[in-house]
């Protein structure tokens, strides 16, 4: 779904603005977003179940502080001065116009789509961003913390697994033995294990057998005791949002953990080859 579409539907999650700002920032992350959060300079709305939704002036904020930060190394209290000089209206589209030309930037109008009436429809950008080619954006392979969102849940039976994976009832049970394949509570199936029973299905081509996949399920139940254990803290706090946040921790931490494990794997093949 495309960033628009997302707005339409009321904002855009923490794992898509990440997306849309990494191109331009590499290095930000959903803590920094978060911390920024904490200390007033976007106030991001929240859904009934306490997940975050950013409208375009949140993502136009973000743009404003962290290119504040990179390019003019302004310490977060004068820009958020600034910020609120925006809101209030003390600042208008002249005067920051002149301060920008000052300054050796440039006022930029938000997106058509990002009009709002706030009085935050304009935000200061270096004129060098705008000039400058795009900059490179996530590294080829990085996974994202959105990809273990649940949007909502789809259950199939034993035969449509079977259907979906083309596999058979056999090696369904060999997998389910081993440990890969789960069923829920009341015998249904999602579709994740239909990916599985996939791959598992293609590795059985090389001569690998679900005895001898077991190594990998016991890794990733590893890896995801570690990324529990990290977020079981956060999950305890007494603020309204805490499980929420615990939530958004094991997104990014699980994606993190699984570039990570990818990258290594990629390392090791290559060294294994010579290369």
């Amino acid at each position: 779904m495309s960033g628009a579409a997302q707005w339409a539907r009321g904002g855009l999650s923490i794992g898509s603005v990440l997306d849309l700002l990494r191109p331009d920032f590499p290095d930000i992350t959903i803590s920094k977003i978060r911390f920024l959060e904490s200390e007033g300079l976007i106030c991001p709305e929240r859904t009934p179940s306490g997940y975050r939704r950013f409208s375009v002036t949140d993502v136009e904020r973000l743009k404003f502080v962290l290119t504040a930060q990179r390019d003019q190394y302004l310490p977060l209290k004068v820009i958020k001065e600034q910020l609120e000089a925006i809101d209030s209206g003390a600042a208008t589209l002249g005067v920051r116009e002149a301060r920008a030309r000052a300054h050796g930037t440039a006022a930029v109008a938000a997106p058509e789509f990002g009009a709002t009436g706030t009085g935050r429809a304009h935000v200061v950008r270096p004129a060098t961003e705008l000039s400058a080619p795009r900059r490179l954006g996530v590294v080829p392979g990085e996974v994202s913390p959105d990809e273990f969102r649940v949007d909502h849940e789809i259950r199939m039976t034993r035969d449509d697994l079977l259907t979906q994976a083309g596999i058979s009832d056999q090696f369904l049970t060999e997998l389910i033995k081993a440990g890969l394949v789960t069923p829920g509570a009341a015998g249904y199936f999602d579709t994740e294990a239909v990916v599985l029973a996939r791959t598992a299905r293609a590795l059985s081509e090389f001569g690998l057998e679900a005895r001898h996949l077991r190594a990998f399920k016991l890794a990733a139940d590893r890896e995801a005791a570690m990324v529990a254990q990290i977020a079981a803290p956060i999950a305890k706090g007494r603020d309204a949002d805490a499980r929420a946040r615990a939530e958004e921790t094991v997104r990014e931490l699980a994606a993190l953990s699984l570039t990570l494990h990818t990258s290594l794997v990629k390392a090791a093949v290559r060294a294994a080859l010579g290369g």
